[in-house]
């Protein structure tokens, strides 16, 4: 039997297992994917989750990222830039997956891909072919997908109107370099908006989250909203004028941004998305699957299997402040009559924006 299993090998999985190898439990890492791919969401690493990556031993400059430095705020004609309260960095998620993965082998953990885990029970992970793998202690890690048995529901408001999460890559291209440069953007329309930041081929990484009904809108069309949105926010267009459109845009249905797990088992540590997800406009996706999982290997240590409930209720108040703000922020952004108040006050007060940028970090374990 083995002493702790990891499902999913993301960043809140992969990190969970090298803490665990350090500690010397030899973890089995399953990954439901055959070769690491460029997952839809995260891209961009805070000033914070770089130093938690030099503690997993990965080398931030070793990734050959993209710097970045500041962030640029849109709604309609309305701009302002900020620069961040500290540097940060665009890189693909395969490139970073990659890069975790290698250090939890390197670190003793043991990887197996094509593992698609179905269910959680007794101590044990059902695959889709059939095996039951057993250890004390088991790690959620799957991501923003739902997993069955473990429902993550919404807020009411989000239950009447469901978010889609969506992506499109933008190729490498000298205007992407001129518009974009060293800044992480945020676009800001009616019931959603558009991050877009550059990675370490000089591709812009362009993720919405926009509300069923603006998809509806559209005809159910992702392609045919993204160029609606184009045509109605300038900025926005400039940077979709060179979209490869013969990409299909990647979509993620029923987003449930501001849920948090409140509670969990003996023997069973939800991280990452599994344990809450913070809305993307704070970009503090990576950083709560480093902090989860650091937190989670830190209360494993302490007290094997059974930390694992209290563990998650302190994860969960350690959310709290930071989600609330980034829910705030959130719905602020995509009402069309509070936008543009907002880059107003972000245009006025620079050092507003670096405090939100802090104060909707995740505190570490």
């Amino acid at each position: 039997m083995n002493e702790a299993i990891v499902i999913g090998a993301g960043p809140a999985g992969s990190a969970a297992a090298i803490g665990l190898a350090r500690a010397g439990a030899k973890p089995l890492l399953l990954e439901r994917s055959r070769e690491t791919g460029d997952a839809l969401c995260g891209g961009f690493l805070s000033w914070q989750s770089l130093a938690r990556l030099e503690g997993l031993g990965i080398d931030a400059a070793s990734l050959g990222g993209q710097p970045v430095a500041r962030v640029r705020l849109f709604a309609g004609t309305r701009r302002s830039e900020t620069m961040l309260p500290a540097p940060a960095l665009g890189v693909s998620r395969r490139r970073l997956d990659t890069a975790l993965q290698a250090a939890a082998e390197r670190a003793g953990a043991g990887l197996e891909r094509g593992i698609h885990a179905t269910a959680i029970g007794d101590g044990a992970v059902q695959t889709r072919d059939g095996a039951s793998l057993a250890a004390p202690s088991l790690f959620l890690a799957a991501g923003k997908h739902g997993f069955r048995g473990f429902p993550r529901d919404p807020a009411a408001w989000q239950r009447r109107d469901p978010v889609i999460g969506l992506r499109l890559r933008l190729p490498a291209h000298p205007a992407l370099d001129r518009l974009v440069g060293d800044a992480v953007e945020l676009h800001l329309f009616d019931r959603g908006y558009a991050g877009l930041v550059r990675q370490e081929d000089g591709s812009g990484n362009l993720c919405l989250a926009a509300h069923k009904s603006r998809l509806d809108a559209a005809g159910g069309d992702p392609a045919a909203l993204l160029r609606a949105l184009g045509d109605a926010h300038p900025a926005l267009g400039e940077r979709l004028a060179h979209a490869d459109w013969t990409h299909n845009v990647d979509a993620i249905g029923h987003v449930p941004y501001g849920w948090r797990a409140q509670s969990s088992e003996a023997g069973l540590f939800r991280l990452g998305d599994q344990a809450g997800v913070i809305p993307s406009l704070a970009g503090e996706g990576m950083g709560l699957a480093f902090a989860s999982a650091a937190a989670a290997v830190a209360a494993w240590r302490r007290g094997g299997p059974g930390a694992a409930p209290a563990f998650q209720q302190r994860l969960a108040s350690r959310m709290a402040r930071p989600f609330a703000l980034a829910n705030i922020v959130w719905r602020a952004s995509e009402n069309p009559y509070l936008a543009g108040g907002v880059i107003s006050l972000a245009a006025s007060l620079p050092r507003l924006v670096q405090w939100v940028s802090h104060a909707t970090r995740i505190r570490g374990a």
